[in-house]
């Protein structure tokens, strides 16, 4: 299971907002060797955008909205981001909101649904063009309430590509619980829950997992 710790650590998943300074500072640190670029990713606007950032240094790119048109999946660019930069430089953010008893992935900072259901089916479908995936359970984001135990599940019984799950691990016995729920099969990431934000998780206690 890899930790995703967010701003913290080049050993672990980094990611950094879309700005259109991001390809130089990258550029920057990577002529001056002060950085290791293992997990470096970036939210991707375009299929060119992304081979920008890839080319700058990043290893992976986040994919975002831009796989989306119309409330559906939008496989055309798919299939020329996936030609263009390579299955294995893209990781799929797959943000998700509950409607009725279904998750739904959302769009446009998750205002938006689309009509892509959340399944084992649509996850082996998208498994073709991407190497990992990152998935928001988008009503537990950022509050450390507690994860999205039904979203946790389907992803823990779906076997395939990796996994990481983001939104509402608060405390080391809520990330217990999520390790349960999930089989010990997903990767994760923590925000502001931890210490050094402010929150109740020790960091050092991480990286000892």
């Amino acid at each position: 299971m890899q930790k995703n710790i967010n701003r913290m650590d080049s050993k672990a998943g980094i990611s950094f907002c879309s700005t259109p300074e991001i390809p130089n500072i990258l550029r920057q640190r990577k002529r001056r060797r002060s950085w290791r670029f293992r997990h470096i990713r970036e939210g991707c606007r375009s299929a060119g955008n992304a081979e920008e950032y890839l080319d700058a240094g990043a290893s992976h790119v986040i994919v975002t909205s831009y796989i989306f048109r119309e409330g559906e999946v939008n496989r055309s660019r798919l299939r020329r981001l996936k030609d263009m930069v390579g299955k294995e430089r893209i990781v799929l953010d797959l943000s998700c909101r509950k409607k009725g008893n279904d998750y739904y992935i959302v769009t446009n900072r998750w205002q938006t649904f689309t009509r892509e259901k959340l399944s084992e089916e649509l996850l082996d479908e998208m498994a073709q063009y991407c190497d990992e995936f990152l998935v928001h359970g988008v009503d537990v984001e950022g509050k450390s309430s507690g994860v999205e135990g039904e979203l946790v599940e389907l992803l823990g019984r779906w076997e395939g590509i990796p996994v990481t799950y983001a939104g509402g691990i608060g405390s080391m016995k809520e990330l217990e619980k999520f390790k349960k729920l999930g089989h010990g099969k997903l990767d994760f990431t923590i925000g502001s829950a931890l210490d050094l934000f402010g929150g109740t998780i020790p960091y050092k206690n991480l990286l000892r997992l």
